[in-house]
């Protein structure tokens, strides 16, 4: 990708799945990546990863609800996020309290501190949420979950039209069924094969592959909008199971 080369990026959630694939993409591309996780020991096991391969990465512990920018920032990729499923009658003001939190407040707190910062540089930037198709229509058992993505969109459009004087350009990428556990079948279910005109699992890295294109000079005249990297899933989907 364009542009990507000696850049400086922070990743959140990165020590693993589709947040690792990003961190590892970018630092492919030439860009110095933060690792940032809540969980210490993942987030060096995806430096350890990107130094084998000859790139640059330094890990970082932490909170998506308590980050701050630090030095020179040009890219943020905001992944960090949780998926907890319970039916709407039976859901709890915790587990709501806790999703919503980490997933719409965490995306909000991270993309306002690297926004400052960028501001505060005077050269742009660029900001990557990392959404879902649950938050583009509705799920059995996702209303916390399905709530937060519709608000990171939302949260991401809002940015853009607001950022765009400082030549910040915010958008999101909105994964489909995407295999991120080890332990997960070859193939998504049948449910979901039907619904799916790819009919199979993403993986993360075609994910990755997204992020890195809007976070690059590619996408030099791109911001505000969701790009649903699904296997079509969004166009034809329903989420009810």
């Amino acid at each position: 990708m364009r542009g990507l080369g000696g850049k400086v990026a922070i990743v959140t959630g990165s020590g693993n799945g589709i947040g690792a694939a990003i961190a590892r993409r970018l630092a492919a591309d030439g860009v110095k990546v933060i690792v940032a996780d809540m969980n210490a020991e993942r987030a060096a096991s995806t430096v350890e990863e990107i130094a084998k391969a000859g790139c640059t990465a330094e890990p970082f512990a932490m909170d998506v609800r308590a980050v701050d920018a630090f030095g020179r920032l040009d890219i943020l990729v905001a992944n960090a996020g949780l998926m907890d499923r319970e039916p709407f009658l039976e859901m709890t003001d915790d587990l709501w309290d806790r999703v919503i939190g980490t997933n719409l407040y965490g995306t909000f707190i991270c993309a306002q501190a690297a926004a400052r910062q960028m501001v505060k540089q005077g050269n742009g930037g660029r900001i990557v949420t990392v959404a879902s198709n649950s938050g583009i229509f509705g799920g059995r058992g996702r209303a916390a979950y399905g709530a937060s993505k519709a608000g990171i969109i939302n949260l991401t459009q809002t940015m853009a039209i607001e950022l765009a004087e400082h030549k910040i350009l915010v958008n999101t990428v909105a994964p489909g069924p995407s295999r991120t556990r080890v332990n997960a079948g070859a193939e998504p279910s049948e449910y979901i094969r039907t619904r799916m005109p790819l009919a199979r699992y993403g993986d993360p890295s075609e994910i990755a592959a997204v992020a890195a294109f809007l976070a690059s000079d590619d996408a030099s005249f791109v911001t505000g909008h969701v790009y649903a990297a699904d296997g079509g899933f969004t166009i034809s989907g329903m989420m009810d199971n």
